[in-house]
């Protein structure tokens, strides 16, 4: 099998792309009010995006389109929702000479795989096709078997172009995930293989993501399954905090994984930025849907995990629901006007949500982001601590049923029911018409 001409590196577009900064018919004027002006700059500089090169937004360099982003490169999401335009900095210098440094040594370990705690010295061919599990622009992700161990694994392939910015996100996705194998909430990377053309990212092997979950099933995840989601989450995130000094900067549904045991994991570190003295600068990088406003507001010069605290709470939102929280946008920038404009999200009142969960979810989406809470105290949160101490709830039965019955294949064979384990998770509630015609068309 060759690594070459199979896959193209980038996913197949149905023309989709983001419109953010394409839309340049509109002026403003600098009167009004400090959220008219940040618009305004933002306008400004999609429109003459050279003349101000500090002001720096995602901009998307292929042709309109008329939908917005929700997808983006990472995890298992579908082919036909691009990520936004990234405008990393070129890396040079003394940085350019450690990224170079970095990205040695991982070729040095191409072909090495490590399953079942077993090291395989492997070729290209040892890999045997079994079809494709997602798309992304950064590549795509193939089920594969390792025919040495026979083990089924994940395979995220990539064509490399050699260009500065594609070595910073293979460099920041595999360095994290090979770091990280000791946290139980982190997708495992088994090894890679990097050639002239491709690099391959090997990973375990997870069912599906909750993007394509939710799609699939049309309805929306129980409270009490997302307690779970919401505690591994959490944990990785601040487990890349506290141990790598990284933020994510992607959290979304189609980041976050679930296998047939209801093991749930977060995916997805190629645009993870590092953080210095607990802040982070970069702008470029991220899906507009689940950015937090100061990540967006031109005004603002450094954020921080706080920003990936409001995503998760768009998240939440998103998958209690069924329905995308920012209804009725057609364009990347009106997503991001949305965000500084309007009141932040919340779980809808007419819904039999737990007080735990709504309080949970409004702390999540406080505008101001030094109002947010950080990881320790979003862990003691009661909606937190009473998801991780709750042993009735079985996540891998739940997502079994769910998935037999959306045609979601499973990657296992069931285990065996435990004695005194218990499924008892409620009915979510069933998908009606009006819900499924607010929810955005991707």
């Amino acid at each position: 099998m060759l690594p070459t001409g199979t896959h193209p590196a980038t996913a197949p577009s149905d023309g989709r792309a983001s419109e953010v900064g394409k839309n340049g018919s509109t002026t403003a004027t600098m009167s009004g009010s400090s959220i008219d002006n940040r618009i305004t700059l933002m306008e400004q500089m999609i429109q003459n995006p050279r003349s101000t090169p500090s002001l720096s937004l995602p901009i998307s360099t292929q042709p309109p389109a008329n939908r917005f982003n929700r997808t983006g490169s990472g995890g298992m999401g579908g082919p036909n929702r691009p990520s936004l335009g990234l405008n990393l900095p070129i890396v040079s210098g003394t940085r350019r000479s450690e990224s170079e440094l970095k990205f040695q040594k991982i070729v040095d370990k191409s072909g090495l795989l490590k399953i079942n705690d077993k090291i395989y010295r492997t070729q290209l061919s040892d890999l045997e096709d079994l079809g494709e599990l997602g798309n992304g622009t950064s590549g795509h992700v193939v089920k594969m078997r390792h025919n040495p161990s026979g083990a089924i694994i994940a395979v995220k392939q990539m064509r490399r172009t050699g260009n500065d910015e594609e070595n910073k996100r293979i460099i920041m996705d595999l360095d994290v995930v090979l770091k990280s194998e000791n946290c139980k909430y982190i997708v495992k990377c088994l090894g890679c293989f990097i050639t002239d053309a491709d690099v391959w990212i090997c990973m375990e092997l997870m069912t599906t993501c909750f993007d394509k979950l939710q799609k699939k099933s049309k309805k929306p995840v129980p409270e009490e399954i997302l307690g779970k989601v919401t505690v591994a989450t959490v944990r990785a995130l601040a487990y890349l905090k506290d141990n790598h000094r990284v933020i994510h900067r992607d959290v979304k549904p189609s980041n976050i994984l679930i296998d047939d045991r209801g093991n749930i994991k977060l995916c997805d570190f190629g645009i993870s930025g590092r953080l210095v003295d607990s802040n982070a600068r970069t702008r470029s990088a991220g899906c507009a849907a689940y950015m937090a406003p100061e990540r967006i507001d031109p005004a603002k010069t450094v954020y921080d995990i706080r920003a990936d605290v409001w995503s998760l709470g768009i998240t939440l939102v998103e998958l209690a629901t069924g329905v995308f929280p920012y209804r009725g946008c057609v364009t990347d920038f009106e997503v991001l006007t949305q965000v500084l404009t309007s009141n932040p999200p919340r779980l809808p009142e007419d819904q039999n949500f737990s007080p735990e969960f709504r309080d949970f979810v409004q702390l999540c989406l406080q505008k101001d982001y030094q109002a947010r809470p950080k990881y320790p105290d979003l862990l003691r949160h009661a909606f937190l601590q009473r998801a991780e101490h709750d042993t009735t709830i079985n996540v891998g039965e739940w997502f079994r049923n769910v998935a037999v019955n959306c045609g979601i294949q499973l990657t296992s064979t069931p285990p065996p029911p435990t004695a005194g384990s218990s499924a008892s998770v409620s009915s979510p509630p069933t998908w009606t018409a009006s819900s499924e015609q607010t929810r955005p068309t991707i």
